[in-house]
């Protein structure tokens, strides 16, 4: 199946969550935690103990399908910004990626963005996932991840 051309291919979502960035970002940078907010119901489980803490991290995230995908840490800084590429264990990442930035507004409000982009993305059987993971999907994870930060 050949991709329309005329769908977006970077899909992106932003809210304000009442806590500070440094809770959020740990919360984000810590796999084990990553399926208790995602929205895009794609995240079973994950190991606890492998906090991302650099460029070339790589965690291993089980599906909801029960497949394992590794996901290699292609951008990073403390706090602020943190994106990986998923893959099959030992391939080659087929194109596509997640990212979270984060942006203090003050010592209790952080803008989140959540981006997911698949305008390198190859392997066609992922092209009708890919295409539904819209920003609806995105903002559903920024709205499960505010509910856990804003908590005291």
């Amino acid at each position: 199946m050949t991709d329309n051309l005329e769908t977006p291919r970077v899909a992106s979502a932003s809210r304000e969550i009442a806590a500070p960035a440094d809770r959020i970002f740990e919360l984000i940078a810590d796999p084990s935690l990553q399926p208790g907010w995602d929205g895009n119901d794609n995240l079973a489980t994950s190991e606890p103990g492998h906090r991302v803490r650099a460029v070339n991290d790589v965690f291993i995230m089980t599906l909801t399908n029960g497949a394992d995908r590794e996901n290699r840490v292609v951008e990073f800084e403390e706090g602020r910004r943190i994106a990986w590429q998923p893959s099959e264990p030992g391939k080659q990442p087929p194109g596509h990626l997640w990212r979270w930035e984060l942006e203090p507004l003050d010592a209790n409000r952080t803008r989140v963005t959540h981006t997911y982009d698949w305008t390198r993305l190859t392997d066609e059987k992922r092209m009708v996932r890919a295409r539904a993971t819209t920003s609806d999907k995105l903002t559903a994870s920024l709205d499960l991840l505010a509910g856990i930060a804003e908590k005291p």
